[in-house]
């Protein structure tokens, strides 16, 4: 059946396909890793993402040897690509903790098959965000002076009352989590890799990464445990991690930052951009290695659906921000939002405005839900839209502030563009990487979906 035209699909439509068994489910997602050959595609684009890679150690390289002043970032403009970069990169780390301990919080089922990758989307996007705030500084070998309070005989103390500093404990904390929570939901699908490869060296790698599990009632109850506890910690993240790199600008006196609306808003649009980003690896990973009975129609209209009402909640979050700087009568937000909407960077407001409130108002219809290209389409609409959008924040607050002898305006250079680039190209060559020496679906929670695997209980008597 040609899925681009289902436009039918039942609420009760399975999460996987029918006619699997333990088996085929164990040798179809093991598959992926233990065949020694790769699909053409996967060397193109891990060959791609090394490349830009390469380009991103050259970029930073460069960057500490001559200064941020490669970096278009000026008086008044101090924060540039860096902290719209950092900003975006952690909200899209945020739909693997969402899918991952909230939706199994909730017994949502479908999580199933998507939370694996999502995980590990997380932990690289995250990698990728901590850069910034490395380099921005042009000297991060002093980042340990100034970030972590440790002990020490310079008497170099972090500025606590620094959001910049919280930023630290954030992200910090939350890799923390993601990661263990991403390796101890890993331990059950190595021990199987461990059992079914013949290879003598993966064997010992998986053994060790499986922790000696060997399926007992204890180990279940144990794993069980765990995972919910770990669950539970990561929960708040996703609300605390955003809500702090929010308080970055809220707390400041700029036009245009100032709003106890964004922790809120900023949450919202990380859970926005972090689905959007899972639906843009979903879709051609699921082509690329024939998962369609695994990552089924369902998941990609659930996904879909998230991604409407978290764009709704943004959407809302623009006009309200506008709707406070007139309201509120004070002539400098009202100027910040005109000059937004009107001054030198009005392509991009607008551009935002299109790809973040207008394009995602396609996924209310089914058929643009569950037709791929179109899906697709509004995905990398929300991608760009969601950066734009950190752009705006960031840049038009700061080049027209209060008095105007002071404004200027901010020119990216190529260094700004070949670091972006690089960490695009960092985070495509990681997952690619992952899905080649690990199972990007769990094993054992999809085999927990099948009929087989339901246990009748006895009538009572």
């Amino acid at each position: 059946m040609n899925e681009t035209r289902s436009s039918q699909l039942s609420p009760q439509a399975p999460i996987i396909a029918p006619g699997h068994t333990f088996g085929s489910v164990t040798d179809k997602i093991s598959s992926i890793v233990l065949t020694k050959s790769a699909p053409i595609p996967w060397y193109v684009a891990a060959f791609i993402g090394f490349l830009c890679t390469m380009m991103l150690f050259y970029a930073i390289t460069y960057l500490l040897l001559k200064g941020v002043g490669i970096w278009g970032v000026n008086i008044p403009i101090g924060w540039g690509f860096a902290i719209i970069n950092l900003v975006w990169w952690i909200g899209i780390g945020h739909a693997g903790t969402l899918i991952s301990a909230i939706l199994l919080l909730l017994n949502q089922k479908w999580r199933t098959s998507i939370n694996r990758f999502a995980e590990a989307m997380t932990i690289f996007a995250v990698m990728c965000a901590a850069l910034f705030p490395l380099i921005h500084t042009g000297r991060p070998w002093l980042a340990w002076y100034w970030l972590l309070p440790y002990p020490n005989t310079m008497g170099v103390w972090p500025q606590f009352r620094s959001p910049l500093i919280w930023d630290v404990f954030a992200i910090s904390t939350y890799a923390t989590v993601s990661v263990l929570f991403w390796l101890v939901g890993l331990i059950p699908d190595m021990a199987t890799l461990r059992d079914k490869t013949v290879h003598p060296l993966l064997k010992k790698v998986y053994g060790v990464a499986a922790l000696g599990w060997r399926g007992s009632a204890k180990h279940w109850s144990r794993y069980e445990t765990a995972y919910l506890l770990l669950a539970g910690l990561a929960t708040p993240l996703v609300i605390s991690v955003h809500s702090v790199i929010s308080f970055d600008f809220t707390i400041g006196i700029i036009p245009g930052w100032h709003s106890t609306i964004f922790p809120p808003y900023f949450v919202a649009g990380a859970i926005y951009a972090g689905f959007a980003m899972v639906l843009t690896l979903a879709i051609p990973l699921r082509a690329l290695y024939g998962l369609h009975d695994f990552i089924t129609m369902r998941h990609i209209d659930n996904m879909a659906k998230v991604m409407l009402v978290t764009g709704l909640i943004v959407f809302y979050g623009y006009n309200m921000e506008a709707f406070f700087a007139w309201y509120s009568a004070n002539q400098y937000e009202t100027f910040m939002v005109w000059n937004r909407m009107t001054g030198p960077y009005w392509p991009i407001y607008w551009s935002l405005i299109f790809c973040n409130g207008v394009a995602p108002q396609l996924l209310w219809f089914k058929k643009v839900r569950l037709n791929l290209k179109s899906l697709y389409a509004v995905t990398m609409a929300v991608n760009v839209g969601m950066w734009l959008e950190r752009f705006v924040i960031v840049v038009t607050s700061l080049h027209r502030d209060f008095v105007p002898s002071s404004w200027g305006m901010y020119y990216p250079t190529r260094w700004d563009w070949m670091t972006f680039i690089g960490t695009l190209g960092m985070f495509v060559m990681l997952m690619f990487l992952f899905v080649r020496v690990l199972p990007m679906i769990s094993i054992f929670e999809v085999r927990a979906l099948l009929p087989q695997a339901k246990v009748k209980e006895a009538p009572a008597e």
